[in-house]
């Protein structure tokens, strides 16, 4: 299986309440493009990291959770990480390490003037999400977790290859038979996609909308080589912030033991686990999730 944890899709239809604004921080590596939804209030603005590596965050737009009902009260910001959908690399081989990505989300903050802000990490946005806390710990709130990857990446539990063997031998036979072609790629996370769903009809209605996989395996490569020896668990004792893990317990992308062994390492972290979901509760499950979070983050 290859090793990303959320294949980010390009999709039609996007259940928004209003236009976000857009904009570009420019960095010597990479213009960062981001977008924002809701409007500057008493409430802590939040930043997502999407998951990936090597997708842009336009998923998370599949339904209105976060662009409407979390931004009816807050600013609400997207970013796409470098060399991702519109953040343009300026630097082929500009660095795809851990450092790197906590720099542009830094960039992020301090172009929009957030001095603390809540942060929502999703599969391996969550474990970037962690790196940037431990890094600035001054600069955050809250932090959210949702269906992270392990603080150590090679501790991430993937079941896909217990749970669908079928799938696994199929994709082994696209490579087989496409070798890697665009159609290969496509092939390859129509599988992927067939794997993350609790139910088939959130499944069947989340990829009806799919108008480009979007998916940059030069970026997933590099991503993959540069954290594969990456630990945070000796740092997450050192969190002293509110911090929630939310997870699927229908996910086979990353088993509920990874969120469960990083909720314990975390002081006074909270979980919830729900029930009818697999790698995208804020999809399969919208009211539960959406009360969840804002009871999480509350006001401010």
């Amino acid at each position: 299986m290859r090793k990303y944890l959320f294949a980010i899709l390009l999709v039609s239809g996007l259940a928004t309440a209003q236009s976000p604004v857009s904009g570009i921080v420019h960095t010597p590596d990479v213009d960062l493009a981001y977008e924002v939804y809701g409007s500057p209030s008493s409430a802590t603005p939040v930043i997502i990291a999407n998951g990936g590596p090597g997708f842009s965050h336009t998923y998370l737009l599949q339904n209105d959770v976060f662009t409407s009902r979390l931004a009816h009260t807050r600013q609400v910001v997207f970013y796409d990480q470098r060399g991702d959908g519109k953040s343009k690399l300026l630097k082929p081989d500009a660095a795809q390490d851990m450092n790197a990505q906590i720099a542009d989300l830094d960039a992020i903050r301090a172009k929009l003037g957030f001095e603390k802000f809540d942060l929502i990490g999703h599969s391996w946005g969550g474990l970037l999400a962690m790196g940037y806390a431990n890094a600035h710990p001054e600069r955050i709130s809250k932090l959210i977790l949702i269906d992270s990857a392990a603080p150590a990446w090679k501790q991430t539990l993937f079941l896909f290859s217990d749970v669908f063997p079928d799938v696994g031998a199929k994709d082994q036979e696209i490579t087989k038979t496409l070798g890697k072609t665009p159609e290969a790629t496509k092939q390859h996370l129509d599988n992927y996609f067939s794997m993350l769903f609790y139910s088939q009809e959130n499944h069947d209605r989340f990829v009806a909308g799919v108008t480009d996989p979007g998916q940059n395996t030069a970026v997933n490569a590099a991503v993959n080589k540069a954290i594969a020896n990456l630990d945070l668990f000796p740092e997450l004792p050192k969190l002293n912030f509110p911090t929630l893990v939310m997870h699927g317990r229908f996910d086979m992308n990353v088993a509920v033991l990874t969120a469960w062994k990083t909720y314990k390492a975390i002081p006074n972290a909270k979980i919830v686990i729900f029930a009818k979901s697999g790698h995208l509760p804020f999809y399969e499950e919208p009211d539960k999730f959406t009360q969840v979070l804002t009871d999480f983050l509350g006001g401010k």
